[in-house]
């Protein structure tokens, strides 16, 4: 048991069953469910990868990988490829109950980030964001993030946080992950405008933050979460309730649905006329549009060209007036 929970391993959704200890393997996988997913040739999916790692060395998070904003398609990527990644990171991000992690490199304008802006539009007043700020050891020589990191530039609620990655050629060269942390510490205790803050950043610090703050949020949201599903299981429990001694052979029942058949064709009908339905025709008149163009239009030209006796219409109208008096 002792050995069963020492050993590091991850489980993949779409490979039940399957533990995988090699993660040279599980990175193979991913790449080839994403081919299978989205073809070979750049496409994308909204549809995630669903992976679980379990190790005594890491916290307990459930991150959502999305893909940065694609400007100009490439290979089999749609023209629309900008707004479709888009709208599939506004579906995740939009959730109430999920922080937001902006990913920035440190070698770019912070102004023109994708990853702040498109948080900005779901969460005003950076409630759920944190900011990540990666390539520190990319930027120009003179030049650091330390305004951002210190959090005055652009400032978030609950800040930045900086940190260096392996760069490609460290993972082709096969550098694992404990050397890179190591190198990583090493960068920001040495550099003189990082140094004075480097137990406040890197990647451990960045999962340290992350566990604490998505504990905080989870707490935070959990009682109007669970208000919400309270109310929608007692509206289901209700349905169930109304539905439990449903014979559709019973007459009332037929009766019944009759009458909501001829309510709900009345209240289409009215919707119809009134021209609030949830269907438009945009090939000609119809519904009250029609009636309306008949009485503003048609029927004033018709009643134009009829031709009358006037003095004779008049007296006809006097005794109209006099016989609805009746005897009153």
């Amino acid at each position: 048991l002792l050995l069963i929970f020492l050993t590091e391993y991850a489980e993949f959704l779409h490979c039940k069953g399957k533990k995988f200890t090699d993660f040279d393997e599980v990175r193979q996988e991913i790449e080839v469910e994403t081919d299978r997913v989205t073809g070979m040739n750049k496409g994308i999916s909204s549809v995630p990868i669903n992976l679980r790692v379990y190790s005594p060395h890491v916290l307990s998070l459930t991150l959502i990988d999305l893909p940065g904003i694609t400007k100009v398609p490439v290979g089999d990527q749609p023209p629309d490829i900008e707004q479709q990644i888009r709208d599939m990171i506004m579906q995740f991000i939009s959730r109430e109950n999920c922080l937001i992690l902006a990913v920035t490199p440190a070698n770019t304008d912070l102004a023109n980030s994708d990853a702040l802006k498109l948080a900005k539009e779901v969460d005003p007043q950076g409630l759920r964001t944190i900011g990540v700020i990666t390539k520190l050891d990319l930027m120009d020589e003179g030049t650091d993030a330390r305004e951002v990191l210190e959090n005055k530039l652009l400032p978030l609620r609950r800040g930045y946080i900086g940190v260096v990655n392996r760069s490609q050629k460290d993972i082709d060269g096969k550098k694992d992950i404990k050397a890179a942390l190591l190198a990583e510490r090493k960068f920001f205790l040495s550099h003189p405008s990082y140094r004075h803050m480097a137990d406040r950043m890197g990647t451990p610090y960045l999962q340290k933050v992350l566990n604490q703050q998505l504990t905080n949020h989870i707490r935070d949201t959990l009682p109007a979460f669970r208000s919400k599903l309270q109310s929608q299981l007692l509206s289901i429990e209700h349905e169930v309730e109304v539905y439990k001694n449903f014979r559709p052979e019973d007459p009332t029942r037929k009766t019944k649905a009759l009458l909501q058949m001829v309510q709900q064709f009345s209240v289409d009908f009215e919707k119809r006329i009134e021209g609030s339905g949830d269907q438009v025709d945009t090939l000609e008149l119809s519904g009250g549009a029609k009636i309306n163009r008949i009485f503003h239009e048609r029927f004033p030209f018709e009643l134009v060209k009829m031709e009358f006796n006037e003095k004779e219409l008049r007296r006809e109208i006097s005794y109209a007036i006099k016989n609805i008096h009746g005897i009153r």
